[in-house]
């Protein structure tokens, strides 16, 4: 589980082909010294497993044919600067918002815009995610935990302060770009449980409801 804070940023060193996947190695920033093999991380939003070798300077990951297929991973070159941020341990902070690193699917970088000291980006939103998104709800790129500041049919805006800019990758994004999204997890047990109360012939009602308690508990 994480929080959607990046606690640091490192670039790509080498990501090359392996059986029906791939392997992945990133810079392993100094904070990261005592990272254990085994251990989860998000890159880039993605929940991701250390795994050998494992040397004061990198952090290998395997990807599997579903990351990607799901995700950005898959395009990564070498020099591409990606998020990380390591799981949450008990009693830490919950800062941003509860983020799995299961990553619900990718989408296009509509606009960068400077609005005062800060940033609107505009997202494409997937027609398949957008029921579970709502304005002032949560909502992970990249990785970062952001709010839904506007939302349209087929996009959404998210406003990024100066810190998040230059502490994670979003500061590197264009328009045309692709990100990795992940929806509110909450979302989707609420829909799930409703779909169990309701049933399919009510749809409908289930996705109306959903989008009304997203709404009150953002």
């Amino acid at each position: 589980m994480f929080t959607g804070l990046v606690s640091a940023s490192a670039r790509v060193v080498r990501r090359r082909a392996s059986a029906g996947g791939a392997i992945l190695s990133v810079e392993r920033p100094a904070s990261y010294g005592d990272v254990s093999l085994g251990e989860s991380i998000a890159v880039a939003g993605v929940c991701l497993t250390v795994v050998p070798p494992l040397d004061s300077g990198t952090l290998t990951f395997d990807l599997s044919p579903e990351t990607l297929s799901r995700s950005t991973l898959g395009s990564l070159t070498a020099g591409r600067r990606v998020n990380l941020e390591r799981a949450l341990a008990a009693g830490d902070r919950l800062g941003g918002h509860v983020v799995a690193g299961h990553v619900d699917g990718t989408a296009e970088v509509l606009g960068v815009e400077k609005a005062g000291d800060s940033w609107t980006f505009t997202f494409a939103l997937p027609s398949g995610l957008a029921r579970y998104a709502v304005e002032k709800g949560s909502i992970a790129v990249d990785g970062v935990s952001l709010t839904i500041a506007a939302l349209r049919e087929g996009s959404f805006d998210v406003a990024v302060i100066p810190h998040t800019f230059t502490a994670t990758t979003l500061g590197d994004r264009r328009r045309g770009d692709r990100v990795n999204l992940e929806v509110d997890v909450l979302g989707k047990y609420v829909e799930r449980l409703l779909a169990a109360r309701l049933g399919d012939a009510d749809a409908l009602a289930r996705d109306e409801r959903l989008k009304q308690l997203l709404a009150e508990g953002a």
